[in-house]
């Protein structure tokens, strides 16, 4: 299990005083990347500029469905599909991750992803029709895929013995951007003439922004991504040729490569457990980010209003998403952790059943705590590998299983939504979701290792 992290800050990726480079076969050992105090800085503006993006595709919409829904001529089933696209793109998308970020490296990876996302938010208000307007966002979606996936494994490579404090400040980051999208774009439209067109398109300029940290580090072509920081075996690759030999010396020397063995994740029940877990949060997330704003409104909150409600649940994530990785890399088993936010889930859709405008501010309250399932899930993945390959393994096994699984959540949540005329049975849904979120949860929580679990 990942150790608690340290307090002191480090100018490079930090290495366990018992960690030894493995030699090619050349017999020479592989040269560690030189990394200055800025690339790390640069990195941790990265990733933070990053998390910013991996939601305002998503919340803004949701917080702009209804007028995106009468502009296009959608149905309730169809604005179900339309909130069941991004789980759709994550699953397919986010499987590629593992083997894109073998070629290129993380890092350009994500940078790639930020460039989708901005493409796509720029393109979709405009693309004409539902489904030019699905395809744009299936493309900044896929940039969102593969982001989340090499997340963890950045902080991983970068920072190994502090998974916790680095996961909860990417994970605040993420909070708060998509906090921030659902509260600011029903005003910001109105303050740019109100079109939802251009309150959608205005958030591409976020992710043109977040392009920027990664550019500098598109040479370094994470050699190291299967590093296990903490010793035992890693496989080496360089940008040019083996890391054992010079750069461009060519000949056998620069084709070898020691590569790490592949897991045979499926074996592992954490594994399992875990993917299950995250898609069960995942399906309660997608659905909170489509329709929440829908269910205040309905219940005649007004529409800024239920915007503020929306931005509330997301952003309990801020404050919470930096306690809760912390706590988790304190605790043997992070079971309780995970009922104590199901019990919250339950309250809240309990209360958005019986009283959805009277306690709405509690209501959002309490989901948006549930919500935090999300963080605490990523840090899971850390803690559930022993080495850098295995989190690629994990989190991509993980992501990619769990959003296969949220797919049909928010599309059932529309259906029955048209077809019962009102909210009781989709919080019904809702509700009873939550008992295999915790169960799945309290399985993957155990202090095991899919390695260990792999090999058996």
């Amino acid at each position: 299990m990942v150790s608690e992290e340290t307090a002191t800050t480090t100018s490079a990726p930090l290495r366990a005083p018992s960690e030894t480079p493995v030699p090619d076969r050349a017999g020479s050992e592989p040269p560690v990347p030189s990394t200055r105090a800025w690339t790390t800085r640069l990195v941790i503006v990265g990733i933070v500029l990053t998390a910013l993006n991996l939601r305002p595709a998503i919340t803004s919409l949701g917080a702009l469905l209804e007028e995106v829904r009468i502009g296009l001529g959608m149905s309730g089933s169809v604005a179900g599909l339309l909130t069941s696209v991004p789980p759709l793109c994550f699953a397919l998308f986010g499987v590629m991750a593992p083997r894109l970020a073998r070629r290129f490296g993380p890092s350009a990876v994500v940078c790639a992803g930020m460039v989708a996302i901005a493409g796509g938010l720029l393109i979709r208000p405009y693309a004409g029709g539902t489904a030019g307007f699905v395809a744009a966002s299936a493309l900044a979606l896929m940039g969102i895929a593969v982001s989340n996936v090499l997340m963890p494994v950045i902080v991983k490579r970068w920072f190994p013995d502090r998974v916790g404090s680095m996961t909860g400040l990417y994970s605040m980051a993420l909070a708060l951007g998509t906090s921030c999208a659902a509260a600011v774009t029903v005003p910001m439209t109105e303050a740019l003439g109100g079109s939802w067109r251009t309150g959608l398109t205005v958030w591409a300029l976020l992710a043109a922004a977040a392009v920027v940290p990664w550019l500098p580090l598109l040479r370094d072509r994470d050699a190291r991504l299967d590093e296990n920081p903490r010793g035992g075996s890693r496989s080496v690759r360089g940008a040019g040729g083996a890391p054992g030999s010079p750069r461009g010396s060519g000949g056998a020397s620069g084709s070898r490569r020691e590569a790490a063995p592949v897991l045979r994740i499926t074996r592992s029940r954490t594994a399992w457990a875990l993917a299950v877990f995250f898609g069960l949060q995942a399906t309660a997330a997608y659905i909170t980010m489509g329709w929440m704003a829908q269910i205040f409104r309905d219940a005649g909150v007004p529409a800024g209003t239920a915007g503020l409600l929306l931005a509330l649940t997301m952003v309990m994530g801020v404050p919470l998403a930096f306690v809760i990785p912390r706590l988790a890399t304190r605790l043997p088993h992070q079971g309780p952790i995970v009922v104590v936010l199901g019990v919250c889930g339950l309250l809240g859709y309990g209360g958005l059943h019986l009283a959805p405008a009277e306690g709405a501010w509690a209501w959002a309250l309490l989901i948006g705590i549930s919500n935090c399932s999300f963080p605490l899930a990523l840090t899971m993945v850390g803690m559930r590998a022993r080495t850098g390959a295995g989190v690629v393994q994990l989190s991509a096994f993980a992501q990619s299983t769990g959003y296969l699984i949220s797919i049909p959540g928010p599309l059932l949540v529309g259906v029955l939504y048209q077809h019962s005329g009102g909210w009781g049975l989709p919080l019904a849904l809702m509700a009873a979701l939550m008992l295999p979120q915790i169960a799945a949860g309290v399985l993957a929580g155990r202090d095991r290792l899919v390695e260990d679990e792999a090999a058996r």
